[in-house]
């Protein structure tokens, strides 16, 4: 008769986990792990640290659990396919493969859009967000301007299916998605749009990332963008002026190096009042402009 396995310290799994992911080259193993075990007890970053100070236990089933996810973890699969979950400002997403995973650098693009769709001199704004792949934009949008109403699209079939779980999930009825290519989208809202937002696909084709996650996980939809990564750029610079009202505020998230590009874009475009705007790290991170 085979002895059941014995439970193990919480402590003592947080240390092997730590000691697995450092050596894969993970960039902040400790959180990782925390989240892994917190993911399979069901429980929060915070109450595993706490638990870890009490020396309380984790069940045999559930250290084979973790032991292999921090496995997986190793192999540079992504934590948030891992959890299935990844957090975007107040919004806790699902997602996985298929679909990109928001990035924190993605908030500030939000929060422009959110600053002006607040500031529309209307009494229910409409917002659209072009390419919502999980939909974390549109749906920051929706439910922190409760008084907007925010259109949603994304043409992508694998990300479709993380999208409407999102939108079930998050219950916003503010909020409208439609499977729908870019540059058809929404022609019953031309010339009534306040605020256009997307976090187009922006890498240049050559430029392949360096981080695995990113390499072979993200759908390469969402991250190639043509020989310069602005092909998507000039389509939404199109379509943002047809749906755009006089005044309406576009904001595109980009890379760090293409703010003075997209600026001309826009600006031969027609748009006017062009700027970029720094991330939380420095880093230029969003264009806005203005419809004239």
């Amino acid at each position: 008769m085979t002895t059941p396995a014995p439970p193990a310290p919480v402590d003592a799994v947080l240390r092997r986990a730590v000691d697995v992911l450092t050596r894969a080259g993970i960039g902040d193993p400790t959180v990782d792990a925390e989240l892994l075990v917190a993911h399979v007890l069901g429980s929060t970053r915070g109450s595993v640290q706490a638990a870890a100070f009490r020396g309380d236990t984790v069940p045999a089933d559930a250290v084979a659990h973790i032991d292999d996810l921090v496995a997986r973890r190793a192999t540079r699969e992504p934590l948030q396919h891992l959890t299935g979950v990844a957090p975007f400002r107040h919004l806790e997403l699902r997602v996985g493969p298929g679909v990109f995973v928001p990035r924190p650098e993605t908030e500030i693009v939000a929060q422009l859009a959110i600053d002006a769709l607040r500031a529309a001199a209307s009494e229910s704004p409409i917002a659209v967000d072009l390419g919502t792949g999980s939909g974390a934009i549109a749906l920051a949008m929706a439910t922190e301007v409760p008084h907007a109403r925010v259109h949603a699209a994304e043409n992508s079939v694998d990300a479709f299916v993380w999208t409407k779980e999102n939108f079930a999930t998050v219950g916003a009825d503010n909020a409208r998605l439609a499977f729908i290519d870019l540059e058809q989208a929404f022609p019953d809202l031309d010339g009534t749009v306040s605020v256009i937002a997307s976090n187009p696909p922006y890498v240049p084709d050559a430029a392949i990332p360096r981080d695995p996650e990113v390499r072979f996980y993200d759908p390469p939809a969402a991250l190639y963008g043509g020989p310069d990564g602005l092909d998507v750029v000039r389509v939404l610079s199109r379509v943002g002026l047809r749906l755009a009202h006089p005044g309406g505020t576009i904001v595109i998230e980009h890379g760090e190096w293409q703010g003075e590009e997209i600026r001309e874009i826009l600006t031969r475009d027609g748009w006017r009042a062009a700027a970029t705007h720094p991330d939380l790290t420095m880093r230029d991170r969003a264009t806005t402009a203005l419809h004239p």
